[in-house]
């Protein structure tokens, strides 16, 4: 089976990677199961202290003894309008009346940069084998210093400007992202013009991302079975990222409300949204998605931390229509079944659709 290209030995038994899932998905739990099966498991350490992502690591090293990732988060330097964030305040209003809670009142501005010099201070101290990184581009000299301390580094991408950048700044990988996948598009860049709607399916951007940069390719985007694993991996992918069919997993951190939506009937499509974040991510039509989105302003993450005091409520009050369903394109297939075996039948769908194909490329010839 496929590997990845110039990474440590063993990092893949089986090329397929559990994304980090920021909010509580990507648990060490799961991602322990992930990696004890073949595959590599993720933490996630967005929206963590640096003290939090520390203690999840610690847990996840006693669980297992593979090699895993953890994934952060570029601080954000786009201007954030002040004024706006206020007038969504007011929109929210009555969502908070009804869940009979206060919007908070401090100040979140200044509130863009996800504690990443603490969080990256301590993944050079004492290092993972795999460090990888959303919404932007670290500096080279961050790639110099985790190369030196043993540790491959990925860059999510949206576009080939992003792939050919992440290159030239020292990447060893980076993970395409097309317009499936679930949760926060990883965009560098955050053009409130484009409002996440001016991607490319994974399919052909990872053909153009092949033509173009010559780094390993880990595709991630709606996928769901190992099929499309293979066909990825056909198109020039070396690995395949996986998110939303994790979520289902009982080993995942996820709401039960949440893995119950992706096949439940009521919620027939996904859609990106900037309702919950302020940045365009994908996930479940609900009715606050509905209601809010249009009105949400171009403010991550401070509409992150506006919106999460209505999302735990709705949580709590057992309301999926007022929380954060993200989930990709590719959500009906959702498989409850654990984490482990669900790595187990991707390999066995990956093989055995990599078989039919070599089958019907040796008809042809003969």
């Amino acid at each position: 089976m496929q590997s990845m290209s110039s990474a440590p030995n063993g990092l893949f038994a089986y090329p397929i990677v559990q994304a980090p899932m920021a909010g509580g998905a990507s648990c060490p739990p799961l991602a322990a199961a992930v990696c004890e099966a073949g595959g590599l498991g993720f933490l996630a350490g967005g929206y963590k202290t640096a003290d939090g992502m520390f203690q999840e690591i610690k847990r996840l090293r006693a669980l297992t003894r593979r090699p895993f990732g953890v994934n952060l988060f570029m601080p954000q330097t786009g201007y954030v309008d002040p004024a706006a964030v206020e007038v969504y305040r007011g929109q929210l209003a009555g969502e908070a009346s009804w869940y009979e809670i206060s919007l908070a009142e401090e100040d979140i501005i200044g509130t863009s940069d996800d504690g990443y010099d603490a969080k990256l201070a301590i993944l050079i101290e004492d290092p993972v084998p795999v460090v990888s990184f959303t919404f932007g581009l670290p500096s080279p000299a961050v790639f110099t210093c985790l190369r030196k301390a043993g540790t491959y580094t990925i860059v999510t991408v949206t576009c080939v400007e992003e792939a050919r950048a992440a290159q030239t700044a020292g990447a060893d990988a980076v993970c395409v992202q097309g317009m499936e996948a679930g949760g926060h598009q990883g965009t560098h860049r955050d053009d409130p013009q484009a409002d996440g709607t001016a991607g490319l399916g994974l399919l052909a951007l990872v053909a153009q991302v092949r033509e173009t940069v010559a780094l390993p390719i880990i595709a991630a985007g709606g996928l769901m079975r190992g099929s499309q694993i293979a066909a990825l991996l056909a198109a020039g992918a070396e690995a395949a990222q996986l998110g939303t069919a994790f979520l289902a997993c009982p080993e995942s951190g996820a709401d039960p409300l949440h893995k119950k939506a992706l096949t439940d009937p009521l919620f027939v499509r996904t859609e990106m949204t900037r309702a919950f974040s302020g940045r365009p991510a994908r996930g479940l039509v609900n009715r606050f998605m509905r209601e809010h989105g249009p009105y949400a302003p171009a403010a991550y993450p401070q509409v992150h931390h506006l919106t999460l005091p209505l999302r735990k409520a709705a949580a709590a009050a057992g309301d999926p229509q007022g929380m954060a369903l993200w989930a990709g394109q590719g959500h009906r297939l959702s498989r409850t079944m654990p984490a482990g075996e669900l790595v187990e039948v991707l390999a066995a769908e990956l093989t055995a659709a990599q078989h039919a194909l070599k089958t019907r490329q040796m008809r042809s010839a003969s």
